[in-house]
């Protein structure tokens, strides 16, 4: 499925903005018909569905803010449609060796990334899997080497002491860790900025070019029988790559000396094809004479022209050595001159030392780090030996962090890669991931959470065989704590029904939660298990207000739909209950009176609510959300919510992380208890299950015993 940044214009039926496609593109993803059946429009991004295989289904929990201890959850993504970053201009590591900004980047494309081996880290080249952006506050992070980088406070970076936040969050134990002016970044350093490719550096890298590796003589040459004396004038330059002969034809070309391309010498066995450029005039020839001359001064861009020219011509790069060789002890001198006129050291080594012209090598000293500091201010057109796969991480540069700066919300830009990093900058930046759920699968924070959607294979399967293990204690189950059990796929894989057929053999408490009407699908099984204390549905609605619900969660069930199912299951002998959830301050909360009204009334047995959480993968897709959908709203919603959350986005305390905190959480709370006080919701505790009804399912291949 190609990936889609959409920017902030709402896709039908979707709720997400944004989105980079998914990690594993190079999988067959079948399309399937995904159309919710209530007072949906029809969608305008096909939904993928993927099996996913595991081992056990059964998720344990020990949160004191979660009322179970075991859950299944079926499906990974949601169809529902409820809703990391650097600075664009960031240059990226490409796996050339250039660099370019990060907003440019395109999928598909290979850069240079990291991976731990024989335990030290290496780079390593890597492809874009994924590209995207996001509006959020942002930082600026400057380094001892004057490196600045322009990140969301949740991006991470390496530190001499691993991952590190920009910023943190949470308190005491809780806290994240994050960058401090005692760390020090790990990488290479700031990328230099390449020399204006003007008039002054088009004629030296013509002249590095051609006096490294060009052809140009004037000969007598006899013709005919006659004896006739004529001169003959040839200019040849033949290389393999194929850019540098470009670049070289087009700058003599405005330089008003025309050459002809053509093949030099056909590709054999291991060698590559050889292509040539050739003038044979006169005129031709004394113009390229002309630009062969030294200049009395030479400008900055002409050096830096020159190099790039003499590099193309005859030089090298493996890992972290750089070389230029050449016979002529002149040519080699004037290198070295424009190489410590931008600051850079060098050595001259000879070799073929009984040679009668041996020739000798410029190597570049400082490493990699001087390596690309060649490449990027020089920019020649040849980088196709240059390869740092296999070389060291070091943290021998000056990448300090002097300063962590705020700054005001601006796009950003973010990738997903193979190896889950890249060089910004100069330094090693962590990717950013999706929705919690789907970090695992390294999807995408946007619409990878609505449009790619895994279920379980072979679920029931795989419960029934950890329901038989000897040392399985019986404990409810609750079917959909992530993500909702009906998904609108629900309808043909039947995995969650072939879930609750294990559940009702077995004779296994459950309570299913979810957003849509089609578990009345499922009435009989539940009814079933219902009669004997074993199950419950817990139904979540968020608003009453067809046209909120649209924007909020445009691919689930209507509020009127939702209540119809918990009238259907409670006369049916299932208990059925609703969440008000999530509760969005100064959005939502004025319903919640009428939403338990109206849930009393549609015969519901109790009642709860949960105020909106935002962790990290979430908190930007929601602000996005709100700046497109609610943009005079927005800044009053969040600041309502930091207010609930000790001044934050999200608390991630236990005790706390559900409800709020201060004045206004404390007034929420105050609301529902009256209302349901007053409505007889939750006014007798709920029955606990009888977990002694268990009956293990006979493992496969176990003799069956005699019932005595």
């Amino acid at each position: 499925m190609p990936g889609k940044i959409i920017g902030r214009r709402a896709l039908t039926g979707r709720g997400a903005l944004s989105n980079p496609p998914g990690r594993f593109d190079l999988q067959q993803l079948a399309p399937v018909e995904d159309g919710w059946y209530m007072e949906e429009q029809p969608d305008s991004i096909e939904t993928t569905l993927e099996p996913e295989r595991a081992r056990e289904v059964i998720t344990t929990n020990d949160s004191p803010d979660v009322p179970f201890e075991q859950s299944i959850n079926p499906y990974r993504g949601c169809s529902h449609g409820c809703v990391y970053c650097l600075s664009g201009d960031t240059p990226v590591l490409m796996g050339d060796g250039g660099t370019r900004p990060l907003r440019e980047l395109k999928v598909g494309e290979q850069i240079y990334g990291t991976r731990l081996a024989g335990g030290q880290r290496r780079y390593v080249k890597s492809r874009v899997l994924a590209h995207w952006s996001v509006i959020k506050p942002a930082f600026r992070v400057t380094l001892e080497d004057g490196t600045t980088l322009v990140a969301g406070g949740d991006h991470r970076f390496l530190t001499e002491r691993g991952w590190k936040f920009v910023t943190g969050e949470g308190r005491g134990a809780l806290c994240r860790p994050h960058l401090t002016t005692n760390n020090r970044l790990m990488g290479t350093g700031g990328f230099a900025q390449a020399v204006p490719h003007n008039l002054d550096y088009r004629r030296g890298y013509l002249c590095g070019m051609l006096r490294g590796d060009a052809r140009l003589a004037t000969h007598a040459h006899v013709r005919g029988r006659n004896g006739c004396r004529a001169e003959v004038h040839d200019s040849r330059l033949a290389l393999c790559d194929q850019q540098a002969l470009s670049r070289t034809q087009d700058y003599l070309r405005e330089s008003a000396v025309p050459m002809r391309q053509s093949e030099f010498q056909a590709a054999s066995g291991a060698s590559r094809p050889i292509r040539s450029i050739r003038a044979q005039t006169f005129g031709s020839v004394q113009d390229i004479r002309g630009l062969l001359a030294w200049p009395s001064a030479p400008a900055r861009e002409w050096c830096a022209g020159f190099l790039a020219g003499i590099f193309d011509a005859g030089g090298s790069c493996s890992h972290t050595v750089l070389r230029i060789s050449n016979a002529d002890p002149e040519l080699i001198g004037r290198i070295c001159e424009c190489l410590r006129a931008f600051t850079f050291t060098c050595v001259v080594e000879r070799t073929h030392h009984g040679d009668p012209q041996p020739l000798e090598v410029v190597r570049l000293k400082g490493g990699l780090r001087e390596q690309l500091r060649f490449l990027h201010t020089f920019a020649p057109a040849n980088t196709r030996e240059l390869n740092l796969a296999g070389s060291a991480v070091r943290s021998d540069s000056p990448l300090k962090v002097l300063a962590i700066e705020p700054l005001p919300a601006m796009r950003l830009y973010d990738i997903t890669t193979e190896t889950e990093d890249f060089i910004a900058n100069g330094v090693i930046s962590h990717n950013c991931y999706a929705r919690p759920s789907h970090a695992y699968m390294g999807l995408s924070p946007g619409l990878d959470f609505e449009t790619r959607i895994f279920y379980k294979q072979d679920a029931a399967r795989v419960l029934e065989a950890q329901l038989a293990r000897p040392g399985y204690v019986c404990k409810p189950i609750t079917l959909g704590a992530n993500t909702d059990p009906y998904q609108p796929d629900e309808r043909r894989m039947k995995v969650t029904r072939a879930i609750l057929e294990v559940l009702a053999r077995t004779r296994h408490p459950v309570t299913v939660i979810t957003k849509g009407a089609l578990v009345l699908r499922d009435t009989d099984l539940l009814a079933d298990l219902a009669r004997d204390g074993l199950a419950s549905v817990g139904v979540s609605i968020t608003t009453l207000t067809n046209d909120l619900k649209r924007v909020m969660e445009p691919r689930t069930a209507s509020p009127q739909a939702r209540l119809r199912a918990v009238a259907q299951l409670n006369a049916a002998g299932v208990p059925a209950g609703v969440l008000v959830a999530p509760v969005i301050p100064a959005l939502t909360d004025h319903e919640l009176e009428s939403i338990l009204e109206a849930s009393a009334q549609a015969g519901a047995r109790w009642a709860g609510y949960v105020l909106l959480r935002l962790p990290y993968e979430i908190k930007d897709l929601f602000r996005e959300w709100l700046a497109e959908h609610y943009p005079e709203r927005a800044a009053h919603v969040m600041s309502v919510l930091r207010e609930m959350r000790g001044g934050r986005d999200n608390d991630p305390r236990f005790g706390t992380r559900m409800r709020g905190e201060g004045p206004y959480a404390q007034l929420l709370r105050s609301r529902f208890r009256i209302a349901c006080r007053r409505l007889n919701l939750n006014t007798s505790g709920r029955a606990v299950p009888n977990t002694a009804l268990f009956r293990p399912p006979t493992p496969p291949g176990a003799q069956m015993t005699l019932g005595l």
